[in-house]
């Protein structure tokens, strides 16, 4: 497997990123534990019956694990569906509601 190296103003992985580096200097003793694990979360709705002419929304939520190379760090294979929020509507203000378990189980 070949490794991506970072080029000039290119961003390869989220580890080039300069909030990554921010938050090591911030938080140097996780930094320092290489086997302490660094997620992305990500949530996106849609509105599965749109064309049936009803309001109705899913939310998904995925947490993706920083810790791999960059060649498969954005892979489907390492890329989690840890919730659905299904609902007549955006969740909004309340998603921290929906991700209370998510949040206690990590």
């Amino acid at each position: 497997m070949q490794i991506m190296k970072k080029k000039d103003d290119l961003m390869c992985h989220p580890s080039d990123a300069e909030a990554w580096k921010h938050f090591d200097r911030i938080h140097s003793d996780f930094a320092i534990e290489t086997r302490n694990v660094r997620l992305g979360l990500c949530d996106d709705g849609f509105a599965p019956f749109c064309k049936s002419g009803k309001t109705y929304s899913c939310w998904s939520v995925i947490l993706t694990p920083y810790n791999l190379p960059p060649e498969i760090c954005m892979k489907a294979p390492y890329m989690f569906l840890t919730l659905i929020i299904p609902g007549p509507h955006n969740p909004k203000k309340l998603i921290d509601v929906y991700m209370q378990l998510l949040i206690e189980e990590l």
